[in-house]
């Protein structure tokens, strides 16, 4: 179990630390800290939770969206179990699609996350499956076919 808005505060004061600004990067640079530090599931109610309250601190309660938030610390957190990288500028090396803010839109169609639904819940991929559930997939075809 986490403190969720004391281990926010500390991996964004560790980011920010060495960053000067707070960008995408950073936003991909605290998630991939938050799944190696509390696993993938901890790490989405922590990063989502945290947004939410920086959202709402900055007057802007809008801007948090849950199923974007969810969808970014998944990707990450499928890529850092993937490979293991313990730095993170190897990780954003071997993985730079991740730093490309426009990624969901591999996986989403515009409208479905410009929904209200989506913005307020979990709303699963509706153009193309994650690449773990791709794999799940294929190894239940698989496994059928034995």
């Amino acid at each position: 179990m986490t403190d969720r808005p004391a281990d926010f505060d500390a991996l964004m004061n560790e980011v920010t630390a060495t960053a000067g600004k707070f960008g995408h990067r950073e936003h991909v640079h605290l998630t991939w800290l938050a799944v190696r530090r509390f696993g993938t599931p901890a790490a989405v109610g922590l990063v989502s939770d945290g947004i939410r309250r920086t959202a709402r601190y900055a007057g802007a309660p809008q801007k948090y969206h849950a199923t974007v938030s969810r969808a970014w610390v998944e990707l990450v957190g499928h890529h850092a179990a993937e490979h293991g990288e313990d730095d993170f500028t190897a990780f954003a090396d071997h993985h730079p699609a991740l730093l490309d803010k426009r990624l969901l839109t591999r996986f989403y169609r515009p409208a479905t996350l410009a929904h209200p639904r989506a913005k307020a819940d979990w709303v699963e991929p509706d153009l193309a499956p994650f690449p773990w559930a791709d794999t799940d997939r294929r190894q239940a075809g698989e496994a059928r076919a034995r």
